[in-house]
């Protein structure tokens, strides 16, 4: 019911009804209830007595926001894609249906969804069964007022519990298996005639998937302690980098059991629990950590069969698992396509042309150590409720369930802490020279799968066999600051470097990433002024300052004032654009940004292109300029600027355009403009987008959620936003109000006591109970 506004009408039948199931309830579990206020933006706070209870409240208020995404990858972790929508369509992540289904077909096989749940401790699976529970009761409520456009289908339905932890294995093997689904679906014998589904154009699209992963789901963190700080207390700011749209997408949402947990933050899709958020003493957040949470290894093949490999001398045959899926045919009937996928002890066959290709002498299987992470939801609400930072510490290391993220947190006292504590594989630096070939070099890790000693070695101490235990990885606890945007564990403090861990876990003395290179140089800026201020942290953010453009653009305007010869009067506008630009990603930032991004990204690729080369004793400075006295570097540098300056013809941009006309995200007929840009430029607010055929660019991912969090003695303080707002759905009014507000650079407090829930402007309550849902429909009958 609505509260003080609206009572829900019962007929007397359906009034005896529901006394008739209270009077049953003993032997049947607990009714969910829940209260659902709202504050604006559509946020939701969720209370309830009980686990079970919170989940049905989270399920419904996502339905309510969200029914269509979740009922679109709910197909997906399914394998059903084929069968809806056809084997040809491309999911939201590029990939062929019929690869999709494959790839998930053998992913959640009812054997491993059961292990899973089975692992469960009571507490999540109540949080998991009540949110399937209110997910299906706002579906039968939308239903009767009729399903919105993007989601009328028989593929639309009531979910499950085993949904939802095939949605969480989908999360688990994101940063391992799951960049590999063509080369599983793909992967045949090399006597068999016909090649499954993953040939040709479909293996070009993963690799660039591969590639962009970290950019897609990227992020910058920054925790602030005690010694910086602007009241000694400690400071966050979370700045994820992740899809805008699919199975990634966040959701923001304040969570209450009175007494036990109250938790605010935002969660990815089909979750009923905090991924990155805050407490009463206590905020946190991930990034995408660069640790490997998979190894490949390369199999010596049986001379006399190609399914049949050597380990120790022995030949062993490959397991064979056959893969069946339904696929929908031009004449709309469906039809049974299978495929077998090869195991090894290991794991399963996988075939990449030109890279891992299974021949008559090698093939090659992957094992993901998240596979067997059955513990990941365990883990994220053990943090959720930690009333500490030791709290949260000691769960991280007890459960060990974060799949390929580090944390960052800060607490009220003013303590900071950095830990790199995923899943990974347990192969020391000693075993990686012995069984490995380092002509492969450390992207791709391949161990000698004819050798079982080269399998990841077992530590007692570890929550799962085969990985790392928690004291062996990287972590820092400091009351200055630390800081993360994507590189490995080595400079999240240069005062205090993490060195010494196996290249899987963490690599030292590599360059850094420009986000990292941009907040340390910011951090150190900002110690000179004096203590750090909530504002100096969402600065660092929206200054869209291009770290980048510090380091090379007074060379290249040196090379502008060159002669040119030929090429001068084509390329005077363009060096005029670059001269007047600011040197940000802001909306009314000048054509030289776009001149900028066409002229850097070809130069990355160019030898010796740097003035002043990296230095793993300064890697906060290095590399840096542009080599001009370099005559290749110089005739790459016109080249790209003559390319440059044809695109934007192309584009049809003119010399006033501006990056708020360029840059943009589409929702309900709407266009908002965004600000921000590439992170590989060192634009912290990371943006990725991608052409459209007007000349425009869609924005498909960088930050979503953003959150800044400062304590005092009443608790925390909040302000923040999600920047692609909270509904998928173009009617809602909720689709777009807070993608304004970011465009706009405006965070908002985000409510989270009582008083502050119900004095904001847009207050309105809900309460929902799973009895009166029940006695509705037996009175509707």
């Amino acid at each position: 019911m609505i509260i003080s506004r609206q009572f829900t009408r019962l007929s007397l039948a359906g009034m005896l009804v529901g006394l008739s199931l209270a009077a049953n309830a003993r032997n049947a579990p607990e009714q969910a209830s829940a209260d659902i206020r709202r504050t604006s933006f559509g946020v939701p706070h969720i209370r309830a007595e009980n686990e079970r209870g919170l989940g049905y409240g989270i399920g419904y208020a996502y339905a309510q926001d969200n029914l269509c995404l979740l009922a679109n990858e709910i197909v997906t972790v399914n394998g059903e894609r084929s069968r809806y929508f056809g084997p040809d369509q491309l999911t939201v992540e590029e990939r062929e249906n019929q690869v999709s289904d494959l790839f998930f077909t053998w992913l959640n096989t009812p054997e491993a969804v059961a292990g899973f749940w089975k692992a469960q401790t009571q507490a999540v699976r109540d949080l998991v069964d009540g949110y399937v529970a209110g997910y299906n009761r706002s579906l039968t409520e939308r239903r009767a007022q009729g399903l919105p456009q993007q989601c009328q289908g028989e593929w639309v339905r009531d979910i499950t519990s085993q949904d939802l932890v095939k949605l969480t294995r989908r999360l688990l093997v994101e940063g391992g298996a799951g960049q590999f689904a063509e080369a599983l679906a793909g992967a045949t014998p090399p006597k068999a005639v016909a090649q499954a589904a993953g040939e040709g154009s479909s293996f070009q699209l993963a690799a660039t998937r591969m590639q962009r992963f970290a950019l897609d789901r990227g992020s910058n963190a920054v925790a602030v302690g005690s010694e910086r700080s602007f009241n000694g207390r400690g400071m966050l700011l979370a700045n994820p980098h992740f899809p805008w749209i699919g199975g990634m997408r966040f959701y923001q949402m304040h969570l209450t059991i009175p007494g036990k947990l109250d938790v605010m933050g935002a969660a990815l899709p089909g979750l009923p629990m905090i991924n990155i958020g805050f407490n009463q003493h206590l905020a946190w957040t991930h990034t995408v950590d660069t640790s490997k949470h998979f190894t490949l290894y390369r199999l010596q093949l049986d001379p006399k069969d190609s399914t049949r490999y050597l380990l120790d001398g022995q030949s062993l045959p490959m397991n064979k698992q056959t893969v069946t899926v339904n696929v929908k045919q031009p004449d709309g009937q469906t039809k049974a396509v299978s495929h077998v996928v090869y195991s090894s002890q290991f794991g399963p066959i996988v075939q990449w042309p030109g890279k891992l290709d299974w021949d008559n002498q090698y093939a090659y299987s992957l094992r993901d150590a998240n596979l067997e992470n059955d513990r990941v939801l365990q883990q994220w609400y053990a943090m959720n409720q930690a009333s500490s930072l030791k709290d949260l510490q000691t769960s991280v290391h007890k459960i060990q369930g974060i799949p390929w993220v580090n944390t960052l947190a800060v607490d009220d006292q003013g303590q900071t802490l950095y830990m790199n504590l995923s899943v990974v594989p347990n192969v020391s630096a000693d075993k990686l020279a012995k069984c490995s070939d380092p002509r492969v070099g450390l992207q791709l890790i391949v161990l000698d799968g004819s050798n079982s000693a080269c399998a990841w070695d077992i530590d007692p101490n570890a929550a799962q066999k085969g990985i790392y235990a928690a004291d062996k990885l990287p972590q820092l606890q400091r009351r200055d600051y630390v800081q993360h945007s994507n590189d490995s564990a080595w400079m999240a403090n240069p005062a205090q470097p993490l060195t010494g861990f196996s290249p899987l876990i963490s690599q030292e003395g590599q360059p850094l990433g420009l986000r990292s290179r941009f907040a340390l140089d910011r951090l150190s800026t900002l110690s000179k002024a004096g203590p750090v201020s909530a504002a100096d942290l969402q600065r660092m953010v929206m200054d869209d300052q291009v770290y980048q453009a510090g380091q090379v653009m007074p060379d290249l305007l040196q090379f502008c004032a060159n002669d040119l010869g030929a090429d001068a009067a084509t390329l005077a506008p363009m060096c005029a654009s670059l001269k007047t630009w600011d040197r940000s990603a802001n909306l009314d930032s000048g054509l030289g940004f776009v001149h900028f991004q066409n002229v850097m990204e070809p130069l990355q690729q160019v030898p010796d292109i740097w003035r002043v080369a990296f230095d793993p004793k300064d890697p906060q400075h290095t590399p840096r300029g542009l080599a001009l006295d370099n005559s290749q570097v110089t005739q790459a540098i016109r080249e790209a600027m003559l390319a440059s300056v044809e695109q934007v013809e192309k584009l049809g941009l003119k010399d006033d355009s501006r990056w708020g006309d360029i840059q943009v995200v589409s929702s309900g007929g709407q266009q908002t403009p965004i600000h921000g840009g590439p992170g590989t430029l060192g634009v912290y607010n990371a943006i990725q987008s991608v052409p459209r055929t007007d000349g425009k660019l869609e924005v498909i991912s960088g930050t979503s959620y953003l959150q800044v969090v400062t304590f005092d003695d009443k608790g925390p303080h909040a302000q923040g936003l999600l920047a692609f707002s909270l509904s998928s759905d173009p009617t809602s009014k909720y689709s777009r109000d807070q993608t304004v507000a970011f465009s706009k650079k405006q965070l908002s407090p985000l409510p989270f006591t009582e008083q502050q829930i119900t004095s904001d402007p847009q207050y309105q309550a809900q309460t929902i109970r799973e009895q009166d849902e029940k006695a509705g429909k037996v009175a509707a009958q």
